[in-house]
């Protein structure tokens, strides 16, 4: 992670007594509320160490109820210490009675019935013992255990489950956690339309970056001039950017080292536009220091893929970033490229992509200075998107990872001529169905008969041909997904409370490039390594001085001793009168 420590306007991920999580921006000066455990001010935990548990104290130990007290591990440990001394002590065997001979029973919860009556408090009760002044969560815990009246009854096990239960229900405790990819992929399962990521757990975004081998490749600084630029990757996402930001905390490029903002940047451009535009009307201005310029990374890049005018990216936010007004300091600022698929594939067709008018100096001296200003900015927008759509279409890129519900043949069939020979293509799609398809138009059998076919049939797109299955190998389909289980002697069994849903499977394929013209292998190697010539006859030339070339003769030893050596040849016709060496 970037930060080791809580810093301001950053997100953070709170981490509840009942293992529920929260993601919450840590503002200065305000308060944040947490239902039932309470609320804390920002403040108190600014500047404090991730993984550290917090307390809420009561009125009667803090002021306004809203101060927070570090709990120590030794605290933070006991209950499940105790319940681990308890069962432990449950399960050695019984010692019997030197008087009586009889052994001590066991406790079971066979006569245990869970009804409301075995809890002498009510509701109103413990509502009321919430709000006082000198209730604590301990206190309430304590009381509601004294309460019940067949709590000696019940076994080791039972009773720490109880325990824990109640625990998680009334101790006021939090923990920051930093937010990464992994927690703000269950919390947005768990707690928000997972349909709009797709329904993409972990386990998929862990194929993913996996088999499209994302990684970092280094700075541009230290990269050598004679070296190909590599780690450059094509995406489509449709997932609201969990895609890029999963891909972008592999590369290293995700978190911001530092939240200060800059004090030479604005939020507009104009001032910008018009530094640049007195530019040009004075030469002699000293220079300032040159900022980064968008999109601009030669290496260590992504390059998005979107069908809209703006790209979809609303889950950068929660790692400062915005794609409408981002921030210079953060590294997605020059290593995140987005070209719509109007840009991609008729460019001419685009309003940015054409170049504004040209004003001459004399022009540009006359105009006001907002026109300048508008003026220099147009020329800079349309200079940056001319070179992110040109260097997307001339291709070279070192993966392709998609993860959309348009038809992946469609999408396919206009980026993968964009990756270089030997990039990873992965394809995610919570259903099978889509990727079974897209597998068999790159499968073996096909491709056979596409190499078969004669030269006016190799058409592609076609109606046999959707997809050239020349340009890719292997294709897979596979799946992963993990499910909880209970593990105790005698009731071991999937968790109940398991969510359902789409399994999510990934599509994996590796670019090749054909060789051109036809590859010819005949005969087999020798067992025995021994290679051996055959002589023809001599043969007569026609008189027009016509022949073709003979068939390759097919010699093959075989057996361990020399007396059971078989020779086969296959006799040709119409041969010159040389000497055909064959290797078997």
């Amino acid at each position: 992670m970037a930060f080791s420590y809580i810093q301001p306007f950053q997100y953070v991920a709170l981490r509840l007594p009942s293992d529920a999580v929260r993601v919450e921006q840590i503002l200065p000066n305000t308060i944040i509320n947490l239902g039932k455990y309470g609320s804390f001010h920002t403040n108190q935990i600014l500047g404090r160490p991730y993984h550290v548990t917090f307390e809420i104290l009561d009125r009667s130990e803090g002021r306004e109820g809203r101060e927070l007290r570090i709990v120590p591990a030794a605290e933070l440990h006991a209950v499940a210490l105790v319940e681990q001394a308890e069962i432990d002590e449950a399960s050695t065997p019984t010692v019997a009675n030197g008087e009586t001979g009889s052994s001590t029973p066991a406790k079971s919860n066979v006569n245990i019935h869970d009804i409301r009556t075995n809890q002498k408090l009510t509701m109103s009760e413990i509502e009321a013992l919430k709000q006082e002044e000198l209730g604590s969560g301990r206190d309430l815990i304590e009381k509601i255990m004294q309460s019940h009246s067949t709590l000696d009854q019940k076994t080791a096990f039972s009773l720490a489950k109880y325990s824990l239960r109640k625990h998680k229900k009334y101790m006021k405790w939090f923990t920051p956690l930093p937010l990464d990819i992994p927690t703000l992929t269950d919390w947005l399962m768990e707690d928000r339309d997972p349909s709009k990521i797709m329904e993409m757990r972990n386990e998929s975004l862990g194929l993913i970056g996996c088999w499209a081998n994302i990684h970092f490749d280094g700075y541009d600084a230290n990269a050598l001039p004679q070296m190909d630029p590599t780690c450059r990757y094509l995406v489509v996402d449709d997932t609201g950017g969990l895609v890029v930001a999963a891909m972008a905390e592999r590369m290293g490029i995700l978190h911001q080292t530092s939240l200060e903002k800059d004090p030479d940047q604005s939020a507009e451009d104009s001032p910008d536009d018009e530094a640049e535009a007195h530019e040009g009307s004075s030469p002699h201005k000293s220079a300032k220091p040159q900022k980064p310029t968008p999109m601009s990374a030669k290496s260590n890049s992504i390059t998005l893929i979107h069908a809209n005018q703006q790209p979809n990216l609303g889950l950068l936010r929660y790692f400062n970033y915005d794609a409408n007004t981002p921030t210079q300091s953060h590294p997605l600022y020059t290593c995140l490229k987005t070209v719509s698929w109007l840009q991609l594939v008729d460019p001419e067709s685009d309003m940015t992509y054409q170049e504004p008018e040209i004003m001459t100096a004399e022009e540009l001296t006359k105009a006001k200075s907002n026109k300048r200003a508008t003026y220099f900015r147009k020329r800079r927008r349309w200079e940056r998107t001319k070179s992110v759509v040109d260097e997307t279409r001339a291709g070279g890129f070192n993966g392709l990872v998609v993860a959309t519900s348009t038809d992946p043949v469609s999408i396919l069939s206009h980026l993968v001529p964009l990756l270089a020979g030997g990039s990873q293509i992965v394809v995610y799609s919570p259903h099978v169905e889509p990727l079974a398809e897209l597998s068999d138009y790159y499968s073996t059998s096909r491709r056979t008969a596409f190499l078969n076919a004669p030269a006016e049939d190799r058409t592609v797109p076609s109606k046999d041909f959707p997809l050239d299955p020349t340009l890719v190998l292997p294709p897979m389909v596979q799946t992963s997904r993990v499910r909880k289980w209970q593990v105790l002697p005698g009731r071991t069994h999937p968790l109940m409370t398991g969510r359902g849903g789409a399994e999510g499977y990934v599509f994996t394929a590796t670019r090749v490039l054909p060789l051109e013209g036809k590859v010819e292998a005949r005969g087999r190697p020798p067992r025995n390594g021994k290679r051996q010539k055959v002589q023809e006859s001599d043969t007569p030339q026609a008189e027009d001085d016509t022949s073709s070339l003979s068939k390759t003769s097919v010699v093959e030893a075989q057996g361990d001793q020399a007396d059971s050596d078989v020779l086969m040849a296959e006799a040709s016709r119409d041969v010159e009168d040389t000497e055909i060496k064959t290797g078997d």
